[in-house]
């Protein structure tokens, strides 16, 4: 009977330590919002861009215009916040909200606020669709507005 149990108790441990937790959907959602942040403040857009789903099927869409890819999204930035006479600036999230819509896919909204360097401040509002794909969360859908 001893035995059994200690047989019984060495499964269970094995296969506990076999399978880790899966991280729950809003903690993901917030760990790719503030890797995102920090990645920004960095000035480092391939990091910011490593929250995003790399696919074709990517949608991120602002100002009236719908970017498909993940390519052609980095391009986009690359464009707004990289080109000549352009900079980055510090970018901070308020109001964030996660919505879990299943163990694999959640809703992050709240706004953003750049800090340029000439004391200018865009900001506005995103919602994002993320999904856990591979073990890892990314962002598949990002809607950002701008209030300027």
């Amino acid at each position: 009977m001893r035995r059994g149990a200690a047989v019984l108790m060495a499964l269970a441990t094995a296969l506990a330590s076999a399978a880790p937790a899966a991280e729950p959907a809003a903690t993901g959602a917030r760990l790719v919002l503030d890797a995102q942040v920090e990645a920004w403040n960095r000035g480092d857009l391939e990091g910011f861009m490593a929250t995003y789903w790399r696919s074709p099927d990517l949608v991120f869409c602002s100002g009236g215009t719908i970017t498909r890819g993940w390519d052609e999204t980095l391009a986009r930035y690359r464009k707004r916040y990289q080109s000549e006479g352009r900079e980055m600036g510090k970018l901070r999230f308020d109001g964030l909200e996660v919505i879990v819509l299943g163990e694999d896919a959640a809703l992050a909204r709240g706004s953003w606020r750049l800090v340029m360097t000439d004391g200018k401040e865009p900001h506005g509002l995103f919602t994002l669709l993320l999904r856990r794909l591979d073990g890892a969360w990314r962002i598949v859908h990002d809607h950002t507005s701008s209030e300027e």
